[in-house]
This record gives structure tokens, sequence and C-alpha cells, in this order.
């Protein structure tokens, strides 16, 4: 019998044919388009944003918007998982383990995740996450717990490509819990669909010391709609992106903006960072992009883009505590089989106890992430708990990064073993807003 994680990569492979390899700029017309766009940015060499093959129906929908129910509260403090959450953890992580981790290197070197392999997430239904049953999602109830556990097994296979998995999920979540009727039925069916968009949630932006709550991007009004100017940095799939969600200041209040990849004005350009670089992040550039009415998400509420950032911070403690449970399970065999002066190096209390203080680092960085999602479950406040997962991956999981490089010797040093680039990668979970959310 096939498991989840087998149906779904074999539901993936068959998307390979489906690969097209032609010129972006000219898919749809765009030719024209891409040409203005670099006349007026050629000293930046900017180019048009690409991917803006698809063309989502506008839906009409009476009523409410839908949204996914919380199943029942629990008010006891317990994070063991239940049935479901073990078995997509355990399918997730397999899929992770024998996909993304072989993927990594080549995706790191190439600054670009593989389309055949994102198409495997999107069959495992990763991008489904946040969709209510009732635009074709698959899960009867919302659990912040659930993605996180799914966050974390995707992050132990490589983070950069969990990030990048995840990133379509991120946008159909923030309309799906924020989004109107209309919102909805425009996007949301595509992403529990056969061909899941590429999307992403834009909020970082290319300045040092960067507050999300003072966004440098602006939003103001224009006839009937908006007009938004700004730039942003480290967004994952931009280049192949067909939607984006876009943070930026509307009189003064931060807010969110659906945005539609064809835009005219949107425009990205390749942007690697240091770490997560198979998460294809690219830099955006917003110029003076014209916007209907329908764009603004939440309508400005103050609560709904606080809740964002935190739901975010959460998500990127769990893609971290992933990563660094691969540190942990990569290092412990090799202090074990790696032999120095005629005994495994473990032997050493300096090895021994930098491999023990990982552990318990690792394991308060988890517990924190999770009872912070369990909050969410809860309907309780949680600004103090997802700050508080945040400042202690900030703080710890670059260290257990650095430790894992160290404790490799010269090994850690080079691309042959991960932990260089793990590394590199944990350093982006204390700075990176955005991208994510549970």
């Amino acid at each position: 019998m096939m498991t989840v994680a087998d149906r779904g990569m074999a539901l993936g492979l068959r998307a390979l044919n489906k690969v097209a390899a032609s010129d972006l700029l000219d898919r749809v017309g765009l030719r024209s388009h891409a040409e203005r766009a670099l006349f007026g940015a050629t000293k930046n060499g900017f180019r048009a944003a690409g991917a803006a093959g698809r063309t989502f129906a506008t839906v009409q929908r009476n009523g409410r918007p839908a949204r996914q129910p919380s199943g029942p509260r629990n008010d006891l403090f317990d994070l063991t998982p239940t049935d479901e959450q073990q078995m997509m953890r355990e399918a997730i992580g397999n899929f992770a383990e024998a996909k993304l981790r072989k993927a990594a290197l080549e995706a790191d070197a190439a600054c670009e995740p593989p389309p055949a392999l994102m198409a495997q997430a999107n069959d495992l239904g990763i991008a489904m996450l946040g969709v209510p049953e009732d635009l074709g999602g698959a899960f009867a109830e919302r659990s912040a717990v659930t993605s996180a556990l799914v966050t974390e097994a995707l992050g132990r296979g490589d983070m950069g490509l969990g990030l990048a998995a995840l990133s379509p999920a991120a946008v159909a979540t923030a309309i799906g819990l924020w989004g109107d009727s209309g919102q909805q039925g425009t996007y949301l069916p595509d992403f529990a669909g056969d061909d899941v968009p590429a999307a992403a949630l834009a909020i970082q932006e290319p300045r040092a010391l960067f507050d999300p709550f003072t966004l440098a991007t602006k939003a103001t009004r224009s006839g009937d709609g908006y007009e938004l100017d700004g730039a942003k940095s480290l967004v994952a799939r931009g280049a192949d992106a067909e939607l984006f969600v876009i943070a930026a200041a509307l009189e003064g209040k931060p807010s969110l903006f659906v945005v539609e990849a064809k835009t005219e004005g949107v425009m990205v350009e390749p942007g690697p960072a240091m770490g997560i670089r198979a998460a294809g992040t690219q830099s955006l550039r917003i110029d003076r992009v014209k916007l209907p009415a329908e764009a603004l998400l939440g309508e400005s509420d103050p609560d709904v883009y606080a809740d964002c950032i935190r739901l975010g911070r959460i998500a990127w403690s769990a893609l971290a505590v992933g990563t660094a449970q691969a540190v942990l399970d990569y290092v412990i065999p090799y202090v074990n089989e790696r032999i120095a002066f005629g005994e495994p190096i473990s032997n050493r209390q300096a090895v021994a106890f930098k491999v023990a203080d990982i552990a318990t680092e690792l394991e308060g960085m988890r517990l924190t992430t999770l009872r912070a999602a369990s909050r969410v479950d809860q309907g309780l406040p949680f600004a103090r708990e997802s700050a508080l997962a945040r400042r202690l991956v900030a703080s710890k999981a670059m260290q257990i990064g650095s430790d894992g490089v160290q404790l490799l010797g010269g090994h850690g040093y080079i691309k042959e073993h991960p932990v260089e680039r793990w590394f590199r990668d944990l350093r982006a979970a204390g700075m990176v807003e955005g991208g994510l959310l549970v």
C-alpha cells in the first residue's frame, strides 16, 4: 500500500513532463512590457516578473468568506501529536529526507528550487494547509501546531527548499484567514487544484535593521483603488511567482495587498543571499503599481498585520528547529565514528558537552515554538510567545549551525558535508520576516 508520501512522489514525477523551458518573457506576450520595464530600470538591471502566465478567474461569491474552524479547545498544555499529525509529520518527513535532502546541494548552487520537486511538494497537499474545506481544501480544521510540525519536517530536509515548498501555502493561508469572499473565490481554488501557483508573501525590505511594523513600501489611495511603491527583498521563488501578498504602509498603517505578478510595475531581479539560496530568493521592485480596491487584504486592520508577523515568526522558528535537528542528527554519528588518537572524538568531554548543548538548546527551541503555535489553536493571545520563540531561535539556531561546523573540524567547512549550508541557512531564521505562516 502506498503511503501519502509515496503517492505524492509518484504524482510529482508525472509533473516532469509539464515543466516548460521557454523564455519567461515570451509567455503570454510579456515581451513589450519587459522592454518598457528594462528601459526604466537599466542601471539596476531589473527585469519584469516573468511567471505571470496564469489568469486568475474573477469569482463573485455572495455571503461571508469561508474560514477554517479551529479544533476543539484543550486547556491542557499537551503537545503530543494526534494520530493525524503524526501521520502527516512522518509523510512529510520521509519526503524531505528522500527528496529535499538529496536535491539541496545542487539547488543551493543553482539558487533555485527544481520545478519537479516543487510539483511533488504540491501533490502532498502542502499548499492547501490554509485553504478552507468549502473551497477545495483537504483540512476541515485549522491547526497552527500541525502547520508547525509540517514546517519542521521540511526544514529537517533542507531549509531553503522547505521555504520554497511552503511559500505558496503562506499566501493561501493569508487569503484563507483574512481574505473576503471575492478574494477567496478568485485565488484559493487554484491552491487546492492540480496546478498550484507559485506565490510569495513579501514583507522583508532591503535595508538595515528592518522593522516590519515600519514599512518603507507605501500604498496611497488612487481613485477607487491603490498605488504601491517600494521594494522587497528575499522573496522566495520570486522569479516564477504568479501571485504575491505584499506588505505596504497605507495611511501610516502596515497593510497587506494581493498583487498578481503580471500587474504592470511589478519587477524582479535575482537576489541570492548567503543562505536559503535554494529557495530562489529574489528582490522585488514595486513601481507605481495600480491595484483595485479589492486588492486590500484584511481591511487594513492593524491586528491582521500583527498576527501575520507573529504567525510568520512561529513558522520561521519551526523551520529552524527542523534544520537544527538535521545538524544534531548529522554530528552524532560523525563524532562517534571519527577516530583521533586511537579513539572516537566523542570520548572527549569538550565534544560530548557541545553535542549535549545542541540537543538541549534544540529542545528548548522546539517547545517554545510549539507552545506559541498551541496558543494560536486555543484562541489565546500569542504575541509574547511568538516573540520568545523568535528571540530564542535567533540566538541559538545559528549557534547550533556554528557548533555543527566546529564539531566536524575541517570537514565542516567544505560542501562535501551539508553542515556548512545549514549554518548559512540558520542565520536567516533570526532576521527574515514574511515568507511563511503557520
